[in-house]
């Protein structure tokens, strides 16, 4: 059901945790399946994402689709992150079941509100 590489990011997911100097966050729920993602990520000077990490309440794909966006996003520019969508999340880990595929629309969706939380911020 799941490719080795969501399995591998759920059992050793990357980035996990607050990440305290955060300047951008966003945070996503799903009332259907109960999942809740908060994303953090800290921007540098230079528009770069320097820092991502999640905090993720759900299942095994929304832990892994957490986990592989902090990795996409990290070193980007906002612009770049910004075009990571949902096939492209899913892609990265090898495909999810299509019943899973909210997930990575969930994880695409919080580092979008994370990236405009920043620059509401810094506007």
């Amino acid at each position: 059901m799941y490719s080795k590489k969501v399995i591998e990011q759920f059992l050793n997911p990357k980035n996990m945790g607050k990440l305290e100097n955060a300047n951008g966050v966003g945070s996503v729920g799903n009332i259907l399946c109960g999942d809740q993602m908060n994303l953090y990520i800290k921007v540098g000077k230079n528009g770069v994402i320097e820092d991502v990490k999640f905090e993720s309440f759900g299942c095994a794909a929304a832990i892994a689709t957490s986990s592989i966006i902090t990795e996409m996003a990290k070193g980007k520019t906002l612009d770049e992150a910004l075009k990571i969508d949902q096939e492209t999340v899913a892609k990265e880990l090898g495909g999810l079941p299509p019943i899973k595929m909210h997930c990575s629309n969930m994880a695409a969706e919080a580092l979008k509100k994370a990236i405009e939380d920043y620059r509401k911020k810094n506007s």
